[in-house]
């Protein structure tokens, strides 16, 4: 299946306790149909010191969030919107806004 959602595509939190937050992903993890996006999905985790100059203690991380929960926002039309797929001449597929009619690569 074509990814939909790829690295660095702005997109919006659909449900979760983000709902409505924008982020950029930074990492799609395709095996477990999750994505990393910068500043959502937070969680606290506890490191332990490495050295002198790294000191651990309490570090926040981004959690992956199911790609079923994201959509991407159009460049064009700055909106939420679902991705197609079409063909264009010389064979090359590219992904498009279903809002706008504009392609979104």
């Amino acid at each position: 299946m074509a990814a939909k959602i790829r690295r660095n595509d702005t997109v919006r939190v659909m449900a979760g306790k983000d709902r409505g937050r924008q982020g950029q992903v930074r990492q799609v993890l395709t095996g477990r149909g999750r994505a990393v996006v910068t500043g959502i999905n937070m969680s606290r985790r506890h490191r332990r010191a490495r050295s002198a100059t790294d000191p651990g203690g309490l570090v926040d991380v981004e959690s992956p969030v199911h790609l079923s929960n994201l959509q991407v926002v159009c460049p064009s039309c700055g909106r939420a919107t679902r991705v197609g797929f079409r063909l264009l001449e010389g064979a090359k597929k590219v992904r498009y806004c279903k809002r706008c009619d504009e392609a979104v690569d």
